[in-house]
């Protein structure tokens, strides 16, 4: 591959984005090199991580690329983004992406799409699209507002200000802020934490939440019994809950109980 790199860890697969000569930013034979390693990642890896090489984790859609097309090329070039994305936020797998640098644009619309976002002290975040005469076009205004907020993300994309990593967690943009350089050590052991996890409960996790949010709060519950019901019966359930019952596992402590 010419601008990706994997690597299976165990039962974590490691997708590297390695374009840092440009900023890793987005091409259409980038997403089509990311929807490969995903196909790879679904049959072989029960997690997975995205990380950047070089000093930045993405900055966003290759501007020299997209300024060539016409504005049917943009709309099925923005809808297959919008595919391959979705098949990181709603697929098979749990996603975890380790940021650092520029997570800008279509940057942050990738880290959008992955379930939890990890970022080391250096990054930052950005969506100068106003400023670039465009309209974010990878899944933004679904994913990311609904991470953010709009106001917040109608600030980003008005001022074309960026945020630190610390303001990036307030606004839920990520979930966790580690030390420079820590980012991917990170991530990769919470992606090897969800791989442990039954497969039914991690698929459940990541296809009912996110639409159970679209809907309305009684319609969000029905459909919760018949996932929880559902997942209480398979087998591993079972065996999980035996083996909890048993005191063969331990029980859930204090956040800051040493382990």
């Amino acid at each position: 591959m010419k601008y990706l790199d994997y690597e299976l860890r165990g039962d974590v697969a490691l997708i590297g984005l390695n374009r840092p000569d440009k900023r890793n930013a987005i091409s259409d034979a980038f997403i089509e090199e990311l929807d490969t390693v995903i196909t790879r990642a679904n049959g072989e890896a029960k997690a997975g991580v995205i990380y950047g090489h070089g000093p930045h984790f993405c900055a966003g859609l290759d501007l020299a690329e997209h300024v060539q097309k016409t504005p049917f090329e943009g709309v099925h070039g923005s809808r297959r983004w919008h595919e391959v994305f979705g098949r990181i936020e709603r697929g098979k797998l749990p996603w975890f992406s380790a940021l650092h640098g520029a997570v800008v644009g279509g940057g942050l619309e990738l880290a959008s799409s992955t379930h939890v976002r990890v970022a080391d002290a250096t990054a930052f975040f950005a969506l100068p699209e106003g400023q670039r005469g465009i309209y974010v076009g990878g899944g933004a205004s679904v994913r990311t507002a609904r991470l953010m907020g709009q106001a917040r993300m109608t600030d980003l994309m008005l001022t074309g200000r960026s945020v630190d990593a610390d303001t990036a967690e307030r606004w839920n943009i990520v979930q966790y802020v580690v030390p420079e350089g820590e980012a991917l050590e990170k991530a990769v052991e919470l992606a090897g934490k969800a791989a442990s996890n039954a497969e039914f409960s991690n698929y459940a996790i990541i296809q009912a939440l996110p639409r159970i949010q679209d809907m309305s709060a009684d319609d969000g519950l029905f459909v919760e019994s018949f996932i929880a019901s559902f997942a209480a019966t398979t087998p591993e359930a079972e065996a999980r809950l035996q083996a909890f019952l048993q005191k063969k596992v331990g029980k859930v402590g204090r956040p800051d109980e040493k382990k």
